[in-house]
């Protein structure tokens, strides 16, 4: 079946992946109302999802922020629509000419943007992950391959159902997107590099390091969330303890909430941070045995720091390099974090929440990728395309260079 899959993605890139900016936003237009007209349907589908899940919490066989992650309510379905008319009004990201070069009068190179071609990529739990993804592939002229959760099964078929209705009423190619459903498919997909051109996971460090272990295609990622907070002696306790709360517990289970956070030894509030954050249901662990645990919940570590050095320190030691954030008065303490700190965001007087390719204005995103190639952070857009080489030629030949009867110029225009 993969197989068959991946051959027909291939064919539809072939359209895909130079088709009309019109044509593209017509379809994702058509999801957003799909999305309208069926959110009951959609919400149906959730509950027997949700219901399901219950019996696996009970059972122990999933944790509490995976059942969290899988609820779909009026304010997801809100997001994911909004973020699909956002999706529309942003540039497409294909065909964008990134420079220009004069090899020599009548040589021009151009490096031109492009699709990459055929996305497999697999998520956990989280539903609306699905329109997200799928919509940021159709808007970039690439085809993907999904597998969510098989504890979202239901509302992922809702919503994949949804979307291949817009495709054909667009008359887009209807394998742009696919979706498949075992380990057993997703085992297989990972063999073939002959037609997946790159990997996405979104979930667990178990499934990022069985997928990048498991596969010659290049995976785009990251393999976990351990964010830090770094509270300067001079931050104010007012928006410490508000901000603090914010990142620890607007969305405990999500990939950015803030795990760690590191106190200059001088803040002389400390007392009044613990108390917030108690109040609002977070249990603090002073000094843990690991600096390297994911909790997903209302939990948080705390750690003292004698200066924002041993802070910068304790982050590229034991963070992840996905997001972390400095609260401060002082403008030479906080370039020295944000110049310093080695991770795909930092951020200065905000929680760390807002890493995220909705907040940053990417219109939604496949993942947060904590890689040093291609693409870092919230991959929107941008990250799902490519680049090639133009060379526009009068009749060019290498010898007349290699002869020395003609010279690069190499001028960029």
């Amino acid at each position: 079946m993969i197989e068959e899959i991946t051959k027909s993605a291939k064919n539809a890139f072939n359209k895909t992946m130079n088709a009309p900016s019109k044509t593209k936003n017509d379809v994702l237009e058509n999801i957003a109302k799909l999305l309208e007209e069926k959110r009951e349907y959609v919400f149906t589908a959730n509950r027997e999802d949700l219901n399901n899940a219950k019996k696996l919490l009970e059972e122990n066989k999933i944790n509490q922020a995976t059942y969290n992650r899988l609820k779909l309510d009026e304010n997801k379905m809100r997001d994911m629509i909004k973020g699909l008319y956002d999706l529309i009004k942003l540039d497409d990201p294909v065909n964008n000419v990134i420079w220009t070069k004069e090899l020599d009068k009548n040589l021009i190179l151009k490096k031109v943007s492009t699709p990459i071609g055929i996305i497999g990529i697999i998520f956990e739990a989280r539903p609306d992950c699905i329109i997200q993804i799928s919509s940021l592939v159709i808007k970039s002229g690439n085809c993907a391959i999904l597998k969510g959760g098989s504890e979202s099964i239901e509302t992922n078929k809702a919503l994949f159902g949804i979307i291949r209705d817009a495709l054909k009423k667009s008359n887009y190619p209807v394998d742009t997107i696919n979706l498949v459903y075992t380990r057993d498919d997703v085992k297989e997909m990972l063999a073939y590099d002959k037609y997946i051109d790159l990997i996405i996971p979104r979930g667990s460090n178990s499934l990022v390091k069985y997928i990048k272990e498991n596969t010659k295609i290049p995976v785009l990622g990251h393999a976990s969330g351990i964010c830090h907070i770094f509270i300067d002696e001079s931050a104010e306790e007012n928006e410490v303890n508000r901000i603090v709360i914010d990142a620890k517990t607007q969305y405990p289970s999500a990939c950015n909430a803030v795990e760690t956070i590191l106190i200059h030894k001088n803040y002389p509030y400390k007392k009044s941070l613990k108390e917030a954050l108690e109040k609002a249901g977070v249990k603090i662990i002073d000094n843990p045995e690991s600096y390297s645990t994911e909790y997903g919940d209302k939990i948080v570590s705390f750690k003292t720091a004698d200066s924002i050095n041993e802070a910068i320190e304790h982050i590229n030691k034991f963070g992840s390099g996905h997001t972390d954030s400095i609260l401060s008065k002082n403008n030479e303490n906080i370039e020295k974090f944000m110049n310093n700190v080695d991770s795909a965001s930092v951020f200065a007087n905000c929680s760390t929440r807002f890493s995220d390719g909705f907040r940053y204005g990417f219109g939604a995103e496949v993942g947060i990728s904590t890689n040093k190639t291609h693409s870092r952070g919230p991959v929107g857009l941008e990250g799902l395309t490519i680049y090639k080489y133009k060379l526009y030629g009068s009749n060019n030949t290498v010898e007349d260079y290699v002869s020395g009867k003609k010279q690069f110029s190499h001028k960029m225009l």
